[in-house]
């Protein structure tokens, strides 16, 4: 069963790996950078002070500290050293012969779990616990599954590697949400009625993605 799965995970990355052009090679890779998400970033940080007592908001920023924590510690210090599967990228692996890489962008030594998905995806799916909203958590999720889709595209993960770093992110999500809620509780915080400005983000992701498509 593991034989066949890894080999339906290799056949997997090839086909998404495999389907090339130059725009899309700019694009995934910028899209794959952390750096350019900041304004989104500073965005979500906006709409956290803008609709929550400052008691709470520091609560929501230490929860997504948290989750990323959980994310990264977990999966790269822990479960990485464990499994040691080699990124498709890394040339000690046999498979690194049929990926085509970016920019020479190969990544570290092994890639199971994926940061980078447990990472924005945990982002996301606290987005999604604390605010409960459609569009905002329609384009996190979104932005959370091209981020994956980059990341294969770029050859440096199985998509094996993405559904590991998913469900990570879940798990850091819900305990992250989970120490929240009884934060909210121990200091009585209510929940606003209506949420202000959630559109914001979105529309600062969505402007932060035409720029890269525009100058890819």
């Amino acid at each position: 069963m593991l034989t066949f799965l890894n080999e339906l995970d290799t056949q997997a990355l090839l086909a998404i790996n495999g389907w090339r052009s130059t725009w899309a090679d700019g694009f995934m890779y910028a899209f794959s950078s952390k750096a350019i998400w900041i304004p989104m970033y500073v965005s979500i940080l906006y709409v956290i002070f803008r609709n929550f007592h400052w008691k709470v908001a520091i609560g929501c920023m230490v929860a997504i500290g948290l989750t990323i924590l959980f994310a990264d510690q977990v999966g790269a210090s822990i479960i990485r050293p464990m499994v040691e599967r080699m990124r498709p990228s890394n040339l000690n692996n046999p498979i690194s012969e049929l990926v085509e890489i970016v920019n020479g962008k190969r990544g570290g030594r092994y890639g199971f779990p994926s940061c980078h998905a447990a990472n924005t995806f945990g982002i996301s799916f606290l987005i999604l616990f604390i605010f409960r909203n459609r569009l905002l958590s329609c384009f996190m999720m979104l932005w959370a599954l091209v981020t994956c889709w980059s990341r294969a595209y770029l050859g440096v993960h199985y998509p094996g590697d993405l559904l590991a770093g998913m469900l990570l992110g879940l798990i850091g999500a819900a305990l992250s949400y989970w120490l929240f809620s009884l934060y909210c509780k121990r200091i009585q915080a209510t929940k606003p009625a209506t949420y202000q400005h959630l559109y914001i983000p979105v529309v600062v992701g969505m402007l932060t993605i035409a720029g890269m498509a525009v100058f890819s």
